[in-house]
Formats: C-alpha cells, sequence, structure tokens
C-alpha cells in the first residue's frame, strides 16, 4: 500500500495510524507524509513529500489572505511537491492500491498509470456531494437542494494545477487526461455516532470511523503536567496550528474567561495558536507546548479549540465538552453540528472571541455534558482502521 497526505499535524496521524494497522494485518505500507508533522512514526516506512506544513504555518499563518497573498512564493511549490512527488514515488514503489489525501490530485494519475485501485480519504466531508448538509468549509446553513452545489469547489483544485498535474503524468508515463477518474472508494475516518451517513452518498463512500493509535504504554505526561492534572477540576485549551490574529490576545481572553468562571487552566500554544504574557501566569494555569489529547482530555472539564475533526473526536471520545472557537476551513463546520445536536454551546468565531462571550459557554458547558457521554459510550464501538482496511482488501 502507498500511503500519501498532505497538511499539518491532523493530516498525518490518521495515516500512520492506518500504516500501523495495516502491517499489523500483513500488509507491506509506505506513507509519503509532511516533513516535521509532530507526529510519531516509528516502525513506519515514511518517506518525505518534500514539503513541511508546519514552516509554512508559521511563516505564514493560516488565515485565507495570507494564503492569497503568498500563492506564487510558498502554495504553488508546495502544491507541485504534493502533486508530483507522489507520481515519482509511486512510479518506484509499484503499490497494489495507492489511498490519498484530497490535496494529492496526482492519486488518480497514480492509479491509471498502474492500474491499480485510487482510495481517496476525505478527511471532512467536502468531496462527495449530499443534500444532506453543505460541503464543510463553505457554509453552515442548511441550504436544502442546493447543498449539493456546495461541493463543486472541490472538483475545481486540478485546474490551478494542470502544469503540475503534466508533469505528473509524464513522470508516470501517460498522457494527462482530459477528466480525472473517480476514486475507486471513497473513505471518511469520521466517527457513525458524529456524523450520520448521507442516504444518497454512494456504495462507493464509506464512513470508517476515525483512525487513531492508542498512546503506547510507555508513553507519560510530563511530571509538571501530570501534577497539574492531578490538583483538581480544569480545563484544557488548545488552537493547534492556528496561527492567525494575535495569539496573545487570545490567550488573555482564554485565562480571563476560565479565571472568572473558576477554572483551573492547562494551555497549549501549539504552532502559535494561543501565547500567554508572564502577568497571566500563576498556580492555575499552566502552559505547555503541547500535549497528548488521548492522556489529558479525559481528564478535563471541558475542552476550548479550534473545532479541527481530529479535536473533536478526541474530545468527544473522552466524554468532554467542547467550546469551539473556530477559524478557517471546515472548523466552523463542526463546531455547528456539535451545537446542532445538543453537544456544545454555540461555537464563537474566532475573529468574535471576548472574554464574555468565552466565559458564557464555559458556564453553559456543563448543560451538555449528558448528550456528550451518550456519543462517547457510542463511540467505543469505531474500529476505523479495520473498516477502512476491510473496504481497501475489496478492492483488489
Amino acid at each position: 500500500m502507498l500511503l500519501v497526505t498532505a497538511g499539518s499535524r491532523g493530516d498525518v496521524e490518521p495515516f500512520v495510524a492506518l500504516a500501523r494497522a495495516a502491517q499489523r494485518a500483513g500488509h507491506t505500507v509506505r506513507v509519503v507524509a509532511p516533513d516535521n508533522s509532530g507526529v510519531a512514526a516509528d516502525g513506519v516506512d515514511v518517506v518525505s513529500l518534500g514539503v513541511d506544513y508546519s514552516h509554512l504555518i508559521q511563516a505564514q499563518g493560516v488565515s485565507v489572505r495570507a494564503a492569497i497573498a503568498n500563492y506564487r512564493r510558498a502554495v504553488k511549490p508546495a502544491m507541485r511537491k504534493v502533486i508530483v512527488e507522489p507520481a515519482r514515488i509511486a512510479r518506484d514503489f509499484r503499490p497494489d492500491v495507492v489511498v490519498a489525501h484530497p490535496k494529492v490530485l496526482s492519486a488518480p494519475l497514480i492509479g491509471e498509470a498502474l492500474g491499480i485501485p485510487h482510495v481517496l480519504v476525505e478527511m471532512v466531508p467536502a468531496v462527495t456531494p449530499t443534500r444532506a448538509f453543505a460541503a464543510a468549509g463553505t457554509v453552515t446553513a442548511d441550504l436544502g437542494p442546493l447543498n449539493r452545489l456546495t461541493y463543486r469547489a472541490a472538483s475545481g483544485a486540478a485546474a490551478l494545477f494542470r502544469r503540475d498535474l503534466r508533469e505528473a503524468s509524464a513522470l508516470l508515463g501517460i498522457r494527462m487526461p482530459r477528466r480525472m477518474a473517480p476514486p475507486t472508494a471513497t473513505l471518511l475516518p469520521v466517527s457513525p455516532a458524529l456524523l450520520s451517513r448521507p442516504d444518497d452518498w454512494p456504495a462507493s463512500a464509506h464512513l470508517t470511523g476515525p483512525w487513531r493509535d492508542q498512546p503506547p504504554a510507555s508513553v507519560h505526561l510530563p511530571a509538571e503536567v501530570d501534577a497539574f492534572l492531578a490538583a483538581g477540576p480544569f480545563v484544557y485549551a488548545g488552537f493547534g496550528s492556528m496561527a492567525a490574529g494575535d495569539p496573545h490576545a487570545r490567550g488573555r481572553i482564554v485565562a480571563e474567561a476560565a479565571r472568572r468562571t473558576g477554572h483551573r487552566l492547562l494551555i497549549a500554544t501549539g504552532l502559535g495558536g494561543l501565547a500567554v504574557a508572564d502577568d497571566l501566569r500563576g498556580d492555575d494555569l499552566l502552559v505547555v507546548d503541547a500535549v497528548s489529547h488521548e492522556l489529558v482530555l479525559p481528564r478535563a472539564s471541558a475542552a476550548i479549540h479550534h473545532g479541527g475533526v481530529g479535536t473533536v473526536h478526541a474530545a468527544l471520545r473522552a466524554g468532554v465538552v467542547s467550546v469551539v472557537v473556530p477559524f478557517i476551513a471546515d472548523q466552523p463546520f463542526w463546531g455547528a453540528l456539535l451545537h446542532r445536536r445538543g453537544l456544545g454551546p454555540a461555537p464563537i468565531p474566532a475573529r468574535r472571541l471576548t472574554t464574555d462571550r468565552l466565559a458564557r459557554a464555559l458556564g453553559g458547558a456543563p448543560h451538555h455534558a449528558d448528550a456528550v457521554a451518550e456519543v462517547a459510550t457510542r463511540m467505543r464501538d469505531d474500529r476505523g482502521t479495520d473498516a477502512a482496511l476491510e473496504v481497501i482488501a475489496k478492492l483488489g
């Protein structure tokens, strides 16, 4: 198997988890992934995609405006590697199946050139059209019959990178087709306990449940973090790689809202999503770069985060209520879904984050605890990597 992903940590972790499960099942697996993702991939054959998304995020942030401003200098060169490098690796590796992130626009070419199944990993529901809801990353309102139209944006991405796709085609020894072949199968690593499968999805689209690794028994929290958690109830706050706007202002808002509502606070600064000034620090506030969600969230009373799909799953699985502060892309989709299902307070867009709004959301979080506990119980039945491998095995 050739597994190819692109993006930040949340885009890499599921692919590494699938790779480990595939290896346990006896498959030979190679993962093509970005550099410096922060994901531990011990025992997995990982080769470089040639792109460092962590560096890109730290250099230009994550806003749409920054992406447009840096399109020629940073975004386009990065996408060329995302398109061309997997083609080169696949040509040499000769896999029996290619399983790829939606950013890897050359995956259909790999499938055609090698005569193998191409599996699309739809990390969030933004590619397979449905009337049930608008594509994640577009609008959060229900547009009814027009919901299907919001999925056209994803299909137009190839037009921006035709030169790179022609280069990938040449590497693979085929002519660039007029139209890309559809995936043989589509896998969505999303829990059915969170998102109901739309009735109008094709049979080739599979809602598998999230792909994750259990933390090794040898992995422990740093002593300072463990001691802080043991000292009493706390709220977790982390915005991951959301390096946009003023992280110090956000850090102050989060700290003041937690103190106003009587909560101790663990802040993970991530790649610049939050920063904490010295005058805010105290015995009730611990600041770290990053922590294991699997080890921390089950002990938290609430989690303030950006609403990335990985963090949403981790919080639900831990039975902790999320206060979502969405920034971009699919994050508003998940925040709106949690609120609509009674699993969390209304999301607070990052640009509208204030101490008052966040304090009100934290104060209302306990009202959602029972609904979250019910979903957490259902998520115990998720066997995401097993379900994904079952689908892949049937394609041969």
